[in-house]
């Protein structure tokens, strides 16, 4: 029982340090897209924005099922969110349509996972 214990007591601690790690991964890659927006050298954001967007993406996942939140629900989450911003005509929707099109993207992604 005792091994048990220390198991799962190790696999706690395993996993706070994991969320820390991960906290600071994701505040490190914010405050880096952050600086590259606000650099006066920076000519071209887009390949400092690909990577730094994408670090971000991945790791908000992993800290979601860190925190207990399965990839599905957090994905269910996100489409309502979605959906939310396209009923209240979030701005980026209504100068751009950026949420009509990234809804249609996950609707296409989703078609083509099946």
């Amino acid at each position: 029982m005792d091994d048990i214990m220390n198991f799962n007591g190790m696999d706690i601690t395993k996993n706070m340090k994991l969320i820390e790690s991960l906290k600071g991964q994701l505040l490190l890659s914010v405050s880096a897209l952050y600086s590259e927006m606000s650099s006066e050298t920076c000519e071209d954001i887009r390949p400092v924005a690909m990577d730094t967007l994408s670090d971000i993406i991945i790791i908000s996942y992993l800290l979601s099922r860190r925190l207990g939140i399965d990839y599905p629900t957090l994905e269910k989450q996100i489409s309502s969110k979605i959906r939310l911003g396209l009923l209240q005509e979030h701005e980026t929707e209504k100068y751009f349509g950026d949420l009509s099109a990234l809804s249609r993207f996950r609707s296409h992604q989703a078609g083509n996972a099946s």
